[in-house]
């Protein structure tokens, strides 16, 4: 197993690639705590991956409040004796003009990418080196390297491209503590995330029309990126650090 005895927190992780990374955690060993504002929904994943409540943990919270982010480390430290990977899943996203973005909008992505990852990294970390190390992997996304006309998303590529910048600078500073930094940034994935701003049955109708949209020839789903998310962390990868891989199908190529 690659994470038997590791301790792994994953902010966003009640649904889509944050459930799925969860689920194979605990299949690869690991000890997860999970984190999300809805409380009910991580009670629910919770026993949905792992019944026996051996293997999981959540704590419910704003995570672009850095209270929240102590409270999910102290939780891990205090539950499963410390932390070795972080996995900053969050994110909001709604295709919106960029004149029809309001003040609170743009805080809102701020808030939700920008500020979670920060604050989650910042106190997670210093647990990290008393490991002797360990690795962090972002959710980031390919509207922060590629402008697609379709889905107009200032804000939120705005935000993402932040967290890019924020693995970047993070992989550099403490490559010397043996901790490494990398991020993911997929194209179109089916999550729950498209029915935050689409009825269910839009949904159904909208995604399909994506699948095109990746030469691969079809949308991402929450396990694809999972599974590299879950690399990315594990000894596998020990000489990757510092990186954004695009998750997206083919589609950036196509785009450039």
């Amino acid at each position: 197993m690659l994470f038997k005895g590791k301790v792994v927190i994953i902010a966003g992780g009640s649904s889509g690639i944050g459930e799925a990374a969860a689920k194979q955690f605990i299949d690869e060993g690991a000890k997860v705590v999970i984190n999300g504002r809805r409380e009910n929904l991580l009670v629910e994943t919770a026993k949905q991956l792992d019944p026996t409540g051996e293997n999981i943990a959540y704590v419910a919270g704003d995570i672009s409040m850095k209270s929240t982010s102590e409270e999910l480390v102290k939780k891990a430290v205090d539950t499963f004796g410390g932390i070795d990977v972080l996995v900053s899943n969050t994110g909001i996203f709604k295709p919106t003009g960029f004149l029809d973005h309001k003040e609170e909008d743009l805080n809102s992505y701020i808030d939700v990418i920008l500020k979670g990852t920060f604050y989650t990294a910042q106190v997670a970390i210093p647990e990290m080196k008393k490991r002797g190390g360990g690795a962090i992997v972002n959710t980031g996304s390919m509207w922060a390297i590629q402008a697609v006309e379709a889905t107009p998303s200032t804000a939120y590529s705005a935000a993402m491209a932040g967290r890019h910048a924020l693995t970047k600078n993070l992989a550099v500073e403490f490559a010397k503590d043996n901790i490494r930094v990398n991020a993911v940034a997929p194209a179109v994935v089916e999550t729950p995330i498209y029915n935050s701003f689409m009825t269910e049955e839009e949904v159904s109708k909208t995604l399909p029309s994506f699948n095109e949209f990746h030469p691969i020839g079809r949308n991402g789903q929450p396990s694809d990126v999972a599974e590299t998310i879950v690399f990315l962390a594990s000894d596998k990868a020990s000489w990757i650090t510092g990186q954004v891989l695009p998750l997206d199908g083919g589609a950036t190529s196509r785009l450039r």
